[in-house]
């Protein structure tokens, strides 16, 4: 890595310090970003994105990576003040989700940062960038973005605080919040901007919030139905209210043309406008094919690796977007439901810069996007989509406008296969059994999906293929939005059959999701047996973690599903999440006792029999065998001859 950094100049990365920005010949900054990751200079870090495509459009930009909050603030004034504003995200992942465990518990470490150190950004970083801004400089306005600002918009349940929190926005004091990915409302805040328009007026560019006093008119948009969310105060009263305002949001936010809602929070009244189109090839490729260095900035070279970039620094992102709609996932709510794919031409591109770097071995990390396999995928009639609200257009059956040709796909591997200095492409990304299952596919469809799946498999797998069933009872899996386990059956048993064929010996790696909302600790149990006759020893696995703006959350604060209103059990003590997430570790030493005493207690000695046959049978024989010889011996004794 070092080797690649130093053929590259210190210019070639945006500025982070004042020696840099002088370094340039510039007099001022026209934008500030402050981020919590570590400076990235990577497509798939949000920070760089940004600031590449506004250095792209004329602007003077510089990074402020992982700002130090707690000493003079020097961090925050170093640069000074920007000519147009600052920008504000906490970095790739929710600052509290980079903290904190499932359990609450504070994490040692740190993938964005160097080294993996811990404590290099604030617990809830978005909040805290931006009011040490207004307070150092109240009059320059300051845009937040990110994933935390997104999935925070509306009224959320903050599982750290355990509390009902409201909009970000009533907190954090921004002037204006882009949610979702950024480029396309970015861009025309720049191109009003730059026709004299001052950010306090920007009040109908999509993909937008901001908050106004609550008893103002609504910014006029004649193309924009208005939707009104019960209050912040009223959800804190009533959490079925709460649940019903997830229901529109959700619906909201996957729709084409969606509405613009409106939440009172005190005084105020937060107006999130709604989103944009799904990108198009064209604009996709446009944010992908900057001049990024893919490199982290030369300020960390002595300060070890970051982990986040060691893990993709040799991947290529193909699409955006998810469809899935999982209960538990976050993608959609950020990245919208519809996908936006690149082309063949810009990641072939992507891929060729990646052969370039001097410490590259021939092997591609990945070759993927949010789900590894829909790229290209839309619907056949882009009309009926852009009527409908369905928050996944695969569950609880594959939408059948959805067009799941697998073909792009299997194409694309091929060429890069062909790649001179392309040794192996591995699929990294987690892939989608269900739809190479469709019954409903055409004949068309249906064979690309076998030539997928005997792609994948023969050649893009590094040994272990990820797959996330999450779990094996139908009932949790239906509150999930996954598909039944049977097809994972289907799936393993095809995985099987082209590894036998082809003599390889790679292995099938599930994910499992313990505690989720509907799931009880018989449930746990029953997807031990059922992976154990699998012959699974389970590494992949976690204890569901509550983030904002999904279904599972508001099911697990609220009590309640939002699209039935049904109650639905959720573990919520320590005791009951221990309980479930033990089962996915039966074959340990130190649970087994735990869980045959609780298995006892249901009496439920099919399960006991099923997970520890060995042992079980074993003590079973001594028993008998014991109270034989006993009965045998007084037998002995009492018919002894004399």
């Amino acid at each position: 890595m070092i080797k690649t950094e130093q053929k590259n100049k210190m210019e070639d990365w945006l500025p982070t310090s004042a020696k840099e920005v002088e370094r340039r010949g510039w007099d001022s900054v026209d934008v500030i970003l402050f981020t919590g990751d570590a400076y990235i200079d990577h497509p798939a870090f949000g920070a760089a994105v940004v600031g590449r495509m506004l250095e792209y459009h004329g602007l003077k930009v510089a990074i402020v990576p992982q700002p130090n909050w707690r000493d003079d603030l020097r961090d925050f004034k170093k640069l000074g003040r920007p000519n147009y504003f600052f920008g504000v995200t906490a970095g790739a992942m929710d600052s509290m989700v980079n903290h904190y465990t499932a359990n609450r518990r504070l994490r040692s470490d740190d993938a964005y940062t160097p080294d993996g150190r811990s404590g290099q950004r604030p617990d809830y970083a978005s909040v805290v960038y931006c009011n040490i801004l207004k307070e150092l400089y109240p009059d320059v306005p300051v845009l937040l973005g990110g994933i935390e600002a997104s999935l925070r918009r509306v009224s959320h349940y903050d599982y750290w605080s355990d509390k009902l929190k409201p909009s970000i926005l009533s907190e954090s004091k921004a002037d204006l919040m882009v949610y979702g990915m950024g480029e396309q409302p970015l861009l025309e805040i720049i191109r009003l901007i730059d026709r004299g328009v001052p950010i306090e007026s920007l009040k109908t560019i999509p993909q937008t919030a901001f908050l106004q006093d609550k008893d103002n008119d609504l910014p006029k948009n004649k193309n924009w139905k208005d939707l009104e969310l019960a209050s912040h105060e009223t959800c804190l009263k009533d959490k079925v209210q709460y649940a019903k305002n997830f229901r529109h949001i959700e619906e909201e936010s996957n729709r084409w043309n969606a509405a613009r809602l409106t939440q009172t929070v005190g005084e105020k009244k937060v107006v999130i406008n709604p989103p944009y189109p799904p990108m198009s090839t064209g604009e996709l490729d446009a944010s992908f094919d900057l001049p990024y260095t893919r490199l982290p900035h030369p300020r960390y070279i002595a300060k070890g690796p970051i982990p986040a970039f060691e893990m993709i620094k040799f991947s290529v992102n193909m699409h955006r977007g998810c469809f899935g709609g999982c209960s538990f996932c976050t993608i959609s709510a950020h990245q919208g439901k519809f996908i936006a794919s690149r082309s063949k031409e810009s990641i072939l591109k992507e891929v060729d810069a990646i052969t370039q770097m001097p410490d590259f071995k021939g092997y591609l990390s990945d070759l993927g996007g949010p789900s590894a396999n829909m790229y290209k995928m839309e619907g056949k009639n882009l009309r009926i989509c852009q009527r409908c609200t369905r928050p996944s257009c695969i569950h609880p059956n594959i939408c059948t406008n959805l067009d799941t040709d697998h073909s792009a796909m299997t194409d694309l591997y091929k060429t890069v296969d062909q790649h001179p200095n392309i040794k192996k492409a591995f699929i990294g990304s987690g892939v989608r059994y269900d739809m190479l299952y469709n019954p409903m596919a055409s004949t068309k469809e249906q064979e690309s999906h076998r030539e997928y799946t005997q792609e994948l498999i023969e050649n893009h797998v590094s040994g272990r293929l990820k797959v996330a069933p999450e779990h094996t009872s139908d009932q949790i899996l239906k509150i999930m939005r996954k598909p039944s386990f049977k097809l994972f059956h289907k799936f393993k048993v095809d995985f099987d059959r082209i590894n036998k064929a082809k003599n390889l010996k790679q292995q099938i790696i599930p994910y499992f999701i313990s505690s989720h909302p509907g799931s009880q600790e018989l449930d746990m149990a029953n997807l031990a047996c059922e992976t154990h006759d699998m012959d699974f020893k389970l590494e992949q696995v976690q204890d569901f973690t509550p983030t904002p703006m999904t279904v599972a959350t508001v099911i697990y604060y609220s009590g309640v599903h939002p699209y039935t209103l049904e109650e639905t059990y959720t573990p919520r003590t320590k005791t009951e999440k221990l309980q479930q997430r033990m089962y996915l570790f039966w074959y340990k030493k130190e649970y087994q006792d735990k869980i045959k005493e609780r298995l006892k207690s249901f009496k439920r000695f099919d399960m006991l029999k099923k997970l520890f046959p060995d042992k079980e049978s074993k003590n079973s024989n001594k028993t008998i065998n014991k109270g034989f010889k006993k009965k045998h011996k007084s037998s002995k004794r009492k018919f002894k001859k004399p």
